[in-house]
């Protein structure tokens, strides 16, 4: 996949230890919710059920995600699940997982589809964006997708609703395909990531993020 940019904000007055999905569009705003059920610490999906918000369109080989970070680091998982109401988000789209560095916006041009997953036109789906900061707790946002053969990935620019690249370091973090193999909740051992469930991804930070190495990447490096 293509790491497009992870761009700075300066002044950030939300949540040091939450975060935003800004694109594809959330199920709900979780940052901004009064609903009490809406927490970014409710797996799998922040409190938010299916079919919640919008659903948008994406790529057949792939899309666009655009997180807002309010933390200096951040481990980021995004995991996909297949259908219109998900129970398991078992395909990982970021295998290794990321350390992205930088209290800011990260956005990936493209997050390419594993090559064993067949999408058709119409096909319905559900990102999961995990996020673990240095306690080891997870927190979750969901974003219904329909696949569709007339989407595009976002451009890149200044303009609102597209990506924009700058200097701020994004890493993967080595080991974490071996670490996922065969842990995912439905134990299908297709290499999904650990994130696809709430205790291994808790495991894997508390137990392994001391001791995992990091290959740094810069913006707009092909991962």
């Amino acid at each position: 996949m293509q790491l497009s940019a992870l761009v700075l904000l300066t002044g950030a007055s939300l949540t040091a230890a939450h975060y935003s999905l800004d694109y594809p569009e959330w199920r709900v705003d979780s940052l901004g919710s009064e609903d009490e059920a809406i927490s970014q610490w409710n797996y799998p999906c922040a409190g938010a059920a299916p079919n919640s918000g919008n659903r948008t369109d994406w790529p057949l080989t792939g899309g666009s995600l655009t997180l807002g970070l309010h933390h200096p680091w951040t481990y980021v998982f995004v995991n996909l699940g297949m259908g219109s109401n998900v129970s398991s988000f078992n395909v990982s789209l970021t295998d290794p997982f990321w350390n992205a560095t930088g209290n800011g916006t990260l956005c990936a041009q493209k997050m390419t589809l594993p090559p064993h997953l067949e999408v058709s036109d119409g096909d319905e789906a559900s990102i999961q964006v995990v996020t673990l900061g240095e306690t080891g707790n997870a927190l979750y946002n969901c974003a219904d997708i329909r696949f569709s053969a007339d989407a595009a990935v976002l451009e890149e620019g200044d303009g609102e609703g597209m990506c924009k690249s700058v200097n701020v370091t994004v890493g993967e973090v080595a080991g974490a395909a071996a670490a996922a193999n065969g842990t995912d909740a439905g134990g299908d051992g297709d290499g999904a990531s650990a994130a696809a469930a709430g205790l291994s991804v808790n495991a894997l930070a508390t137990a392994g993020s001391a001791v995992l190495a990091m290959v740094a990447v810069g913006c707009g490096v092909g991962l």
